[in-house]
């Protein structure tokens, strides 16, 4: 059985104080409840360790939400893996949208991320999506199709490390959310893709989360989807009582 996951991205907000008292929150929030999904917060940098001490011995993974294409040197800003890593971080968000579009990230830097957060034991929430005119053109699953091939480039067993997000990016803050059939569509497209490429067990074994607006009313009716394994949840993670009905659609 593949990973239910609902994963929290926030994304450039919080400072060092809001965060680990949105981390405290969350474990309160979640203590002593049943929890069908694994929960995870990827916190801005300046946060990671200070919410992974924070969220210690509870149900909380903590991830980071980028990470150097670079092992370490004279790359000042940068934040390695292995940085991420020492701090008791699990996951790492890769390619996301924003990355792409402000940073101009492309295949070529994301293997390379991909490889330095694999070789140091994180796991690569690794995001696809297209835009808007994408969409509309119906060019959109040829475009996600060339955002996987930097996974592709992985070995079998390093990709089962991994996880998906699709995140249509005209539903990313829009208020728009792409329909739960629309969303299905392309989870079910997705794992397709995989199964073309490597095999059918490593495609159902993949977890494939949704991200777009995706909050506590309609959060039940994705999850439900058959392809559909969580979420990747902005701004609704930004709060513990906004987050904990999205944790809690999976009944």
């Amino acid at each position: 059985m593949r990973k239910k996951i609902v994963a929290g991205n926030w994304k450039m907000n919080t400072t060092l104080q809001e965060g680990v008292a949105l981390a405290n929150d969350l474990k309160n929030a979640l203590a002593g409840k049943k929890v069908n999904c694994d929960v995870v917060v990827c916190t801005p940098f300046i946060s990671v360790a200070a919410v992974a001490d924070a969220v210690k011995g509870s149900v909380i993974g903590v991830g980071a939400e980028d990470c150097s294409a670079n092992d370490k040197g004279a790359f000042t800003g940068e934040v390695s893996a292995s940085m991420v890593a020492s701090t008791g971080a699990k996951y790492v968000i890769l390619g996301h949208s924003e990355r792409r579009q402000y940073h101009g990230e492309n295949n070529a830097l994301l293997i390379k991320k991909l490889q330095l957060a694999l070789a140091n034991g994180l796991t690569p929430i690794f995001c696809v999506g297209e835009m808007k005119e994408e969409r509309e053109s119906d060019t959109f699953k040829s475009v996600i199709e060339g955002q996987m091939a930097a996974l592709y480039t992985l070995s079998a067993d390093d990709f089962a490390k991994c996880v998906i997000a699709y995140e249509p990016v005209w539903a990313i803050g829009t208020g728009l959310t792409a329909t739960s059939e629309q969303a299905q569509e392309v989870h079910a497209f997705i794992r397709a893709s995989i199964a073309a490429k490597y095999n059918k067990q490593v495609a159902e074994n993949t977890s494939i989360l949704y991200g777009g607006s995706c909050k506590g009313s309609n959060a039940p009716e994705l999850f439900a989807q058959p392809d559909i394994d969580g979420g990747l949840i902005g701004g609704a993670a930004l709060k513990a009582d906004t987050f904990m009905p999205i944790i809690e659609a999976f009944k």
